[in-house]
């Protein structure tokens, strides 16, 4: 997700500070500068005489030190309810407010029908389907689930 926030923010000659909220082990800081290389591997692949002059700050908070990161989580949750539930109630309070972009949805992008918006709101018809996973990926030892 990362990589694609900064699709095209790479070649810009500002420093971007991004306010990220502290969950578990996802916000390490090796993950976020893995989510950067992939972001700037993918503007080399893209643009091979590119220069990147943008600095990239992480800033990594607790929703208790920066409360508008209340805001965006539950924008982000509105929408995941959408995609995993096909619920709309809570995303039909923020329609008015956001554009969604459905980057996995490859049907839809060369129409531009994965942009959803006032004209083209997302539905109950947006939930996704949930693969299984392989049956060896659920096998897990006792060790897994020590705290």
């Amino acid at each position: 997700m990362l990589s694609h926030l900064l699709n095209n923010k790479l070649q810009l000659d500002c420093k971007i500070v991004l306010n990220i909220a502290q969950r578990g082990t996802s916000t390490r800081t090796e993950n976020l500068e893995l989510g950067l290389q992939k972001a700037v591997s993918r503007f080399k692949l893209h643009k091979p005489d590119g220069t990147i002059n943008t600095e990239v700050v992480f800033n990594i908070q607790t929703q208790i030190t920066e409360p508008l990161l209340n805001i965006a989580d539950y924008f982000c949750w509105a929408i995941q309810r959408v995609f995993e539930r096909g619920e709309t109630r809570y995303y039909e309070f923020l329609k008015e407010k956001i554009n969604v972009i459905d980057l996995y949805d490859i049907e839809n992008a060369a129409t531009g029908k994965n942009i959803y918006n006032l004209e083209n709101p997302l539905t109950g018809g947006n939930k996704k389907a949930h693969q299984q996973p392989k049956q060896d990926t659920l096998r897990r030892s006792e060790s897994d689930f020590q705290l």
